[in-house]
């Protein structure tokens, strides 16, 4: 929601907790500088911010191929697949792999590293594919930045597409991460960043919510006054929440584990990873 000023009023105003999943700039990940540097971020091997190392990644492939039993030739599609770090390992092993993305930023990438994997830019709320998949992916925590009814529609979008015994894996956080991560409060200033080109301010707040729902918050305010608030919003998950979700949704929640390499899942586990499967 940019505005041409910031008052301290409209300041005031937004240090209030906003109802939950109210929107924040509507353009976030389809502005071109913020796409660039997401891709940037995305493509850093020395940081998990937006998608995991390649080693993590490499381990996960590895593991869903075995756990999975997944052979040469099954369709996989990878929901929110970004410039493609999961997709072109799935290739590698000769699986016939389907990419989605609103990116169009990280398709681009995507394509040109990989012309041979079909990659499409659609928004996976609004998923329009060709055919059934066996294996369907959303990683990274993706499941958890959806409203209640955009989970609905995804898992309803998942069922259509899926493979009658066919899997649906992702992972979500748990309120542990939450603890460690902490809520942000704090402000800063740069030249040029991840937010915006030219010289800005950001002011960062965090708001939890019952029900283990919390937002990270973003106001940033540029030279000449104008400012735009950013918005993630965050449904962490304890295992008997994503598997009363799941389950409720229409899929057979067949195990749980601390992430998607086989570690088992704790008590003090970041991350819970599921397999799911379409009776």
């Amino acid at each position: 929601m940019p505005e041409d000023f910031l008052p301290i009023e409209m300041l005031t105003r937004l240090q209030e907790p906003p109802a939950p999943f109210s929107p924040g700039e509507p353009h976030f990940w389809t502005d071109p500088h913020i796409a660039r540097q997401m891709l940037a971020v995305h493509l850093d091997p020395n940081t998990d911010a937006a998608s995991r190392r390649p080693e993590t990644i490499q381990r996960t492939v590895d593991w869903l191929i075995e756990t999975l039993a997944l052979k040469p030739g099954m369709r996989v599609l990878d929901l929110g697949c970004g410039p493609g770090l999961y997709t072109s390992r799935l290739a590698d092993a000769g699986l016939r792999v389907t990419g989605v993305d609103f990116s169009q930023n990280s398709i681009n990438y995507a394509r040109q590293q990989r012309p041979e994997v079909e990659y499409l830019c659609q928004d996976y709320l609004n998923l329009q594919v060709e055919g059934k998949f066996d294996l369907v992916l959303l990683i990274f925590g993706d499941f958890c930045v959806l409203s209640t009814q955009q989970r609905s529609c995804l898992l309803t979008n998942v069922k259509n597409v899926l493979n009658p015994g066919g899997s649906f894996v992702l992972d979500v956080s748990t309120p542990t991460l939450r603890k460690r991560a902490g809520l942000k409060n704090g402000w800063y200033s740069a030249p040029g960043g991840f937010w915006k080109p030219g010289p800005h301010l950001v002011l960062e707040q965090g708001f939890a919510y019952p029900e283990d729902l919390f937002l990270d918050q973003y106001i940033v305010i540029e030279a000449e006054g104008r400012g735009s608030v950013y918005r993630n919003w965050f449904q962490d998950y304890t295992p008997e929440r994503i598997r009363l979700e799941l389950e409720s949704g229409g899929f057979q929640v067949t195990s749980l584990w601390g992430d998607l390499c086989g570690t088992p899942l704790t008590d003090d586990s970041d991350w819970i990873g599921v397999i799911a499967r379409l009776p």
